[in-house]
């Protein structure tokens, strides 16, 4: 049986190794561990960064994710964004990710949220097809961005 809950800083190790897998899954991305450990270690320390969330199935890690908050002053409050989201591989199509979204979305609305938003690498179908199963739409806005690059 699935298991959602938040997660706790024993669960850095399975969030770390599942951002590595992402990286280079999406993105052919080999992330450097030293800042990708500290950039994990970093939400626990200061829960004003975000929060992450586990999926477990009988006590083993199968998926996470990071909520990220964007305040709202045009609805004052804050909107939950998801990012780093991962499954593994043999978990995937089997409702893991609606499970999570289901139980931030409760959360969420009970701490009185605005919406809930995320972000998808563009030639990823697969993922947009499930975000708009579950009733969210990516016809509203567009995303632009600049990132510094980092060195391997």
């Amino acid at each position: 049986m699935i298991k959602i809950r938040k997660a706790i800083r024993k669960d850095s190790e399975a969030i770390i190794r599942f951002q590595q897998a992402m990286a280079m899954e999406t993105e052919g991305l080999e992330l450097r561990r030293d800042v990708l450990t500290n950039g994990v270690h970093a939400v626990f320390n200061d829960q004003g960064k975000g929060q992450y969330y586990v999926a477990e199935d009988e006590g083993k890690t199968v998926a996470s994710l990071m909520i990220t908050f964007e305040w709202s002053d045009w609805r004052n409050a804050n909107v939950w964004w998801f990012q780093s989201v991962y499954v593994i591989p043999d978990y995937r199509r089997k409702g893991i990710f609606r499970l999570m979204y289901d139980h931030v979305k409760k959360e969420g609305l009970a701490e009185g949220i605005a919406g809930l938003r995320l972000y998808v690498e563009s030639e990823n179908h697969r993922a947009q097809k499930t975000y708009e199963a579950m009733g969210m739409d990516g016809e509203h806005y567009r995303t632009f961005e600049w990132m510094v690059r980092q060195e391997p």
